[in-house]
């Protein structure tokens, strides 16, 4: 269960080097293809959501076998329908240009990250569990929701252990940490890094989603004070626990692999600002020499990171190789099950997913911001949040330029859309799951599927509907 929901979570990233994808540059006729080609897109990222939960066995088992064949129900199809040299550039275009930047940067984050062990243990108090809820939502916009919920689940269940009443806790750190804190950087959620690598500036999420964030922070962080002191005041009167991990100081081990975080922030940012128009084509798919650099960085500092950091930190922390396996499958079915919705979703009115576009544009023509952040959000609920993102985005024109501009208020309605309501279920973003399988080997009665929706249902809805009057 834990390798599908990193799997989950750390999702579809579309890199495109041009503002075209390959359902625009090899042609595919967008406006004539119908919604039997948006199956295999739907399927597979059902698959995602329901796997780990209904048939978990199978699931782990074969998730590569249910990853190829939704590929090939793309690719088959695709080759008879339009050609067998259309679909392979298709698919290259995809793989070599989106596929493997998304995983080269997932492996970067995820190796680095997983050498940081915070240890020793603290009381949980009301205060302490806000300061810690605080500094892993600030750490998730520069490690990535992923890797701060990998550091910092550990340290605040020993902080909670010995209380009689400690799910909510957790369940709130799913909602800080695992999510809403990853929307000040690309690097903090997969849906952001989305859209730096469709040309939304690097530091636009920063500048245009930090109000909305700190809003929907304050509020539900104030809710958690509330209920965690109410916890703590009923625990007042009950027998005493043992605390099963006796205070100690707490500790940052694996420094070493902070310089090298800053140094994956430095590749991108490379990246985005330095253009030498040097490019090399394979199979007719133009690979920019930036984005070669930026990926070798990457993956430089990631050795390095396994070359200095001792085992046993590793260790500690519970690291595995199991998730970067099954990203890496299934994320690569998911690029190309993208290809054909991407096309129809380009036709805009004249394409098959009209009626989509009609529900989120005005009487007058102009975006619906309120539609488009509640719509990206109920999606992204139960689906996967990042090509729930990528699909709204070129919904509102895919165009990055005006998305920043004339658009900036869809744009952000899309983006918080997506990374806010990540944390309405289990399987809304990566860490969701992750967090919930490691607080219940620990030993914390985590609340189930439906229970936990009762809990994002009565804290965070609530939030969700202010902050869409308030801003969009």
């Amino acid at each position: 269960m834990r390798i599908a929901t990193a799997a989950a979570a750390l999702t579809v990233l579309l890199v495109a080097a041009s503002p075209s994808l390959a359902a625009e540059t090899h042609g595919l006729p967008g406006a004539a293809m119908s919604l039997w080609w948006v199956l295999p897109f739907a399927g597979i990222l059902l698959c995602i959501a329901t796997g780990p939960l209904f048939y978990p066995h199978l699931w782990e088992h074969h998730y590569g076998k249910f990853a190829a064949f939704w590929a090939a129900l793309v690719l088959v199809p695709m080759a008879f329908a339009f050609g067998p040299m259309v679909t392979t550039e298709a698919a290259l275009h995809t793989l070599l240009l989106e596929y493997m930047s998304f995983i080269i940067l997932l492996f970067g984050l995820f190796t680095i990250a997983g050498g940081i062990l915070v240890s020793g243990n603290i009381h949980g108090t009301p205060l302490t569990n806000a300061a810690l809820l605080t500094i892993g939502a600030l750490l998730a916009s520069v490690v990535g929701t992923t890797g701060a919920s990998m550091i910092m689940v550990r340290p605040i269940i020993r902080a909670n252990d010995n209380r009689p009443f400690n799910a909510h806790v957790i369940v709130f750190f799913i909602f800080l940490v695992s999510n809403i804190g990853g929307s000040l950087t690309p690097l903090g959620d997969p849906p952001l890094f989305v859209g730096f690598l469709r040309g939304v500036d690097f530091f636009w999420t920063t500048q245009h989603l930090w109000l909305e964030m700190l809003f929907v922070a304050a509020v539900v962080l104030g809710a958690f004070v509330a209920l965690d002191w109410w916890f703590h005041s009923r625990e007042e009167g009950l027998p005493k626990v043992k605390d099963p991990t006796p205070d100690s100081p707490v500790r940052l081990s694996g420094l070493v692999n902070l310089p090298l975080l800053a140094g994956v922030i430095a590749a991108i940012l490379l990246s985005a600002s330095w253009k030498p128009g040097v490019a090399f084509t394979i199979a007719n798919v133009p690979v920019e020499g930036q984005n070669l650099v930026r990926d070798g960085i990457i993956l430089l500092l990631a050795f390095a990171s396994l070359r200095l950091t001792k085992r046993e930190l590793r260790a500690a922390n519970g690291f595995s190789w199991g998730p970067i396996k099954e990203v890496g499958k299934l994320f690569a079915a998911i690029f190309i099950c993208i290809v054909p919705v991407i096309a129809i979703l380009r036709a805009g009115e004249q394409g098959a997913l009209a009626p989509l576009v009609a529900l989120v544009t005005g009487a007058d023509g102009q975006p619906n911001d309120f539609a488009y952040f509640w719509m990206t959000g109920i999606l992204s609920s139960f689906l996967d949040n990042a090509p729930t993102y990528l699909v709204f985005f070129e919904l509102a024109g895919g165009d990055p330029q005006v998305l920043m501009g004339a658009l900036a208020t869809t744009l952000a309605a899309i983006s918080t859309g997506a990374v806010f309501m990540g944390a309405n279920t289990y399987i809304g973003n990566a860490p969701n799951f992750m967090v919930y399988a490691i607080a219940r080997e620990q030993g914390v009665r985590m609340p189930s599927f439906f229970g936990y929706m009762l809990w994002s249902g009565a804290v965070l809805i609530p939030t969700f509907l202010i902050a869409s009057f308030l801003f969009f």
